[in-house]
């Protein structure tokens, strides 16, 4: 995919991206290439982190499990309903 850099604002580019430059995206300019200005061009990929998604899915997991246990056996008074 293609993008422009259109404009910077601040600590962010602007970059308009598909064909007519219908959508915008604001960046930290830090992510940018070095030498990277106003006009210019740039390739932008975007890939899925299969390997990312599921360690951060087993991350949550097991602090969901951590946290049921300590609700286990802390005494939790309940109500009529259960």
């Amino acid at each position: 995919m293609k993008a422009v850099i259109d404009r910077v604002e601040g600590e962010f580019a602007v970059l308009l991206l598909g064909d007519k430059g219908e959508f915008k995206l604001n960046i930290p300019i830090s992510l940018l290439p070095e030498g990277c200005r106003e006009g210019d061009l740039l390739n932008v990929s975007i890939e899925r982190d299969v390997v990312g998604t599921e360690q951060a899915e087993e991350r949550v997991s097991g602090l969901m499990e951590k946290l049921k246990k300590k609700g286990q056996g802390k005494g939790i008074i309940r109500g009529p309903e259960g």
